[in-house]
């Protein structure tokens, strides 16, 4: 019991670090990570927040989860509901403490980027240490797998291209123009994998979060 609380407390650390990753690159103002392309547009053009969009569009790939995976879907993942809440909120939280972030030249923009696609990076090695859970952008992606029994990686980058696709056309529709999107789309969709591995590989304490579900 006391191995598994210790792995759902550093599951939600991650997730919470993933917030003020995906916050620091939006804040970079070359462009949000592909994952929250779409509902960062959106906010730029109705009333909800950056959070309040992506706890609605987390619920819809949950949604499509469930549908997708019918009886092979685990019960467990319904708790993907919570971390939804608890990622949407921290993501708000996030974006109101990063709102004095507002670099004006382009070298200042970039080295937040990349300081935000270092933190995403971290978060999410913490976040799958543990085991426990997926978060709804992974676990839409692994039901993609699993029915069409193609690669997860290769279908992640066919999820993330298709979120940048819609949310450029909702930009082109709303203003005319892009916004929200940009370099440092492209650049988070790059580099934050490989900084993950090498997280994974030079972190001792990734491999010790990652021992827990072996005690």
């Amino acid at each position: 019991m006391k191995s598994m609380v210790q792995r759902y407390f550093w599951f939600f650390i991650g997730v919470a670090i993933n917030s003020f990753g995906v916050a620091f690159i939006t804040q970079a103002a070359l462009g949000t990570s592909p994952i929250s392309s779409v509902p960062y547009v959106l906010s730029l053009k109705f009333t909800p927040t950056l959070g309040q969009f992506t706890f609605v569009f987390n619920l819809l790939f949950i949604l499509i989860q469930f549908l997708l995976l019918r009886k092979r879907f685990p019960p467990i993942q319904f708790l993907q509901i919570v971390v939804n809440l608890f990622f949407s909120a921290c993501l708000d939280v996030s974006m109101d403490l990063l709102a004095f972030l507002q670099p004006e030249h382009f070298l200042a923009r970039l080295v937040c980027l990349l300081i935000g696609c270092a933190v995403l990076a971290l978060g999410i090695s913490i976040e799958v240490a543990p085991n426990v859970l997926m978060v709804p952008g992974e676990g839409i992606v692994k039901a993609l797998a699993v029915v069409t029994g193609k690669r997860f990686g290769s279908i992640k980058v066919l999820f993330d291209v298709t979120l940048i696709l819609i949310a450029v056309i909702l930009s082109l529709l709303f203003f005319h123009r892009l916004n929200g999107l940009g370099l440092g789309t492209i650049v988070s969709a790059l580099i934050v994998g490989q900084i993950v591995n090498f997280i994974n590989r030079h972190f001792p304490a990734i491999s010790r979060i990652s021992a827990l579900a072996e005690a």
